[in-house]
C-alpha cells in the first residue's frame, strides 16, 4: 500500500519543486497551503507522514504540531523550514520528540526525498 504523506507548506515554488522531487516515488501526497487546512486534512486523510513548514500564514507549523498532538493523530512529523536558529529547531523537537527538522535551503530535494523515504521505512 502507497504511503499517505501530507505537505503543508505555503510557497508555490518550493511546493512544486518538492511535488517533483516526490513524483517517481510511490506516495500518496496530500497538501496543504496553511496549518488551518492542513489540521482539516490530517484529520480527514490520516496521513502516515505530515511535513510541515514552520513559517506558515495565520499559525506556524510548531503550533500546528501542537493541535495535531491535542487532537490524538498520530502522524510522523517532518519539519521542513527555512528557520536554522536553535529557539526554532528546540521549539520544535520538544513539541514533538521523534521528529526530523530539515533546514530546506540547505538541504537538496533528494536529500528531502530520502529523508522521507528513511522515515517512513521505504527501502531505496
Amino acid at each position: 500500500m502507497n504511503k499517505k504523506i501530507l505537505i503543508v507548506e505555503d510557497n508555490k515554488d518550493f511546493l512544486e519543486i518538492f511535488r517533483q522531487g516526490l513524483g517517481s516515488e510511490k506516495f500518496f501526497i496530500v497538501e496543504a497551503m496553511n496549518a488551518e487546512d492542513g489540521l482539516v486534512l490530517a484529520e480527514k486523510e490520516k496521513p502516515d507522514l505530515i511535513v510541515i513548514d514552520i513559517g506558515l500564514p495565520k499559525m506556524n507549523g510548531i503550533a500546528m504540531a501542537k493541535k495535531l498532538k491535542e487532537q490524538g493523530i498520530k502522524s510522523q512529523i517532518i519539519f521542513l523550514t527555512d528557520y536554522s536558529d536553535a529557539e526554532h529547531i528546540s521549539q520544535a523537537i520538544e513539541t514533538v520528540s521523534q521528529t526530523d527538522y530539515i533546514v530546506k535551503s540547505d538541504t537538496p530535494i533528494d536529500k528531502i526525498v530520502s529523508r522521507i523515504k528513511e522515515k517512513l521505512g521505504v527501502k531505496s
